[in-house]
């Protein structure tokens, strides 16, 4: 046991050192932040953690999430020891063209997640526990925290939802240095404040000195016996632990040694850790391979869904039609899971949860964790679907902001779009959701106005995989306008009126296709001739389409949406046709709303039919 410490004394040693070269070579970075945590990095990875190295895809290896991730360095650090990178590489940090960021990504292929705003680390090793839980494997995760991102409350909803579900195959380990960025922690060295706080929400807590080998390893050892609880192992450790100029000291935060200072500070090191410096290797080291079954978990390719049998004008929410589809699909995809935050009756992930209930994860009114969940899960080979009310995906923004940095696949499908859902008001309206989730790299945004393209826009969402897809849904019943073998393209759009007497293109989607659909036998009644397009897809969407529309349309588009103007539909075609000679003009959410019925709030809000007629005898 003695030649082991010696032998972690000896990693945490160069950890410490490699985690300075790389920030001072690269002229920034966070090295104070490695060096509180070098000890308890090298226990996990060379004492705790049963993985194989050289084959990181292996379901079974354990993981290790950096949540406190500006520490990146020890991150590559410690892949270095492990053979998987050289000095050469590490002294590329921070460089254009090196996978080594300022903050982890997957461009670095041993991260298990994109991680740097902090305060995600924890839900995605949820959802890792809980895949393992699925698929009946053994592994744990580690999940290292820092102690300012204790306060996030998205922390809190993770640590909360893990007891509840009794993850004892996770693993948090809080680096308490005391110090932030600009000022003491909530707490500062107070670990008995941090230690009754989880023990209250149902984890096993342990307080140790995180610069103690010994009470590392019996930490680490604890966590992993049985139990029924996850695991927070507290560790008190000294911010810029062996640096004697910044150690414990505020006004080092994310700042690099100077490289003329480099000589003295790996002489001081040298000197602190004098036995760790120059143990001479007595150890054979060999990692604890895991002992599950190693094979994949088998994938859903090519799954095909029978049309439809809705029939032609029956009225049903598009919000139903979501969960009944999801639910077929999970009858020939046992890898999709449902996560639902509280409102499964009203998104209609009930009709999964009946279907597959062991595949359905209730997420309680927590949105931010469920979206990290979603991420951990998808890092494991699950495909989850992710719904409640389009409006508080708002408040997991960051969440699927980090997401789509992180590459996570994730389908998420937001009800209870715009104002057409009346008498709730405002605080219920998704109005936002359209230019939010435009606004994510690689993001599909959907927005089906019946049945049968919902049927096959959900269908679409599970075969998309370059990204996040977002499918909006509306609370009101409508009716079925599509026959059951249309197809639904990404990126298309569907053409339902058109003439050679046009005088004008109407735009809309989701709810707003009938109310153009209106519109146009009224109009037609007056002998004005448009045509209508259902943009069932945001983005991408069909530029060619439209532009061949609208120039047999007297070169005229009006959009019209239930959403805000800024960033929503009309804009997407306005940039889309920003090269073009078409004259567009919008017509969107006008105004703060208020309580009242669908038709009385789309006529407020000028999106009805009648606003759509005014707009058209204008521009005509």
């Amino acid at each position: 046991m003695n030649q082991l410490k010696q032998f972690l004394e000896h990693k945490a040693y160069n950890l410490r050192v490699s985690s300075i070269r790389m920030t001072s070579n690269a002229g920034s970075g966070h090295p104070t932040s490695c060096l509180s945590a070098a000890d308890l990095v090298a226990a996990l990875f060379f004492y705790a953690m049963h993985f194989d190295p050289k084959h990181i895809d292996n379901p079974d290896n354990d993981r290790f999430i950096l949540s406190k991730g500006h520490a990146s360095p020890i991150l590559y650090a410690v892949w270095k020891e492990l053979g998987a990178l050289t000095e050469k590489d590490l002294l590329t940090y921070r460089h254009l063209d090196s996978t080594l960021e300022g903050h982890p990504t997957l461009r670095f292929p041993y991260a298990e997640a994109a991680t740097g705003s902090l305060g995600i680390g924890l839900s995605i090793g949820a959802g890792m526990s809980f895949a393992a839980r699925l698929d009946k494997r053994d592994f744990y995760t580690y999940v290292l925290l820092g102690d300012s991102e204790i306060t996030e409350g998205c922390i809190w909803e993770a640590i909360e939802i893990a007891a509840y579900y009794k993850l004892h195959n996770l693993v948090g380990v809080l680096d308490c240095n005391r110090l932030g960025q600009s000022t003491e922690t909530i707490h500062g060295y107070n670990v008995d404040r941090y230690k009754a706080k989880f023990e209250a929400f149902g984890w096993k807590s342990i307080v140790i000195d995180g610069h103690n080998m010994n009470q590392i390893m019996e930490a680490l050892d604890k966590a992993r016996k049985d139990t029924d609880q996850p695991t927070m192992i507290i560790a008190k450790t000294f911010k810029s632990y062996g640096v004697e100029q910044a150690e414990d000291k505020l006004s080092f935060h994310g700042k690099a040694f100077k490289k003329e200072q480099l000589p003295n500070i790996l002489k001081e090191l040298k000197q602190r850790f004098s036995d760790a410096a120059s143990y001479n290797g007595d150890y054979k080291w060999k990692p604890k391979l895991p002992k599950g079954k190693s094979e994949k978990s088998k994938t859903c390719i090519d799954i095909k869904l029978q049309d439809p049998s809705y029939k032609h004008n029956e009225e049903i929410p598009t919000r139903k039609v979501y969960g009944q589809t999801l639910a077929k699909l999970g009858d020939v995809c046992d890898r999709i899971i449902s996560l639902d935050g509280e409102v499964k009756n009203s998104t209609f992930a009930e009709i999964f949860e009946a279907a597959h209930p062991d595949r359905f994860i209730q997420c309680f009114i927590a949105e931010q964790n469920m979206v990290g969940m979603a991420v951990g899960l998808n890092r494991r080979g699950f495909i989850p679907f992710v719904s409640t009310f389009g409006a508080f995906f708002t408040r997991a923004f960051d969440q699927i902001r980090m997401a789509a940095i992180g590459t996570a696949n994730l389908r998420l499908v937001g009800s209870h779009a715009g104002v057409s859902i009346g008498q709730d008001g405002p605080s219920q309206m998704a109005l936002e959701d359209i230019s939010m989730m435009r606004s994510l790299p690689g993001s599909i945004v959907l927005y089906p106005c019946d049945a049968v393209s919902t049927y096959k826009l959900v269908h679409q969402m599970l075969e998309y995989t370059k990204g996040i897809s977002y499918l909006r849904t509306t609370r009101m019943a409508t009716p079925v306008i599509y026959s059951a073998h249309e197809k639904f393209p990404i990126g298309g759009c569907k053409l339902l009126r058109q003439s050679t007497k046009d005088k004008a293109c109407i735009i809309g989607a989701g709810i707003t296709v009938f109310e153009a659909l209106k519109a146009y036998e009224l109009l037609k009644n007056e002998n004005i001739s448009v045509s209508i397009i259902d943009l069932y897809s945001i983005k991408p969407l069909d530029t060619n389409t439209i532009i061949s529309v609208a120039q047999k349309a007297g070169n005229k588009v009006i959009t019209v949406e239930d959403h805000y103007l800024e960033g929503g539909l009309g804009q997407a075609v306005l940039y889309a046709l920003r090269n073009s000679d078409i004259y567009i003009d919008c017509l969107a959410v006008n105004q703060l709303p208020r309580s009242g019925k669908p038709e009385e709030l789309l006529a407020l809000c000028d999106i009805d039919a009648h606003a759509i007629i005014k707009k058209v005898k204008q521009l005509i």
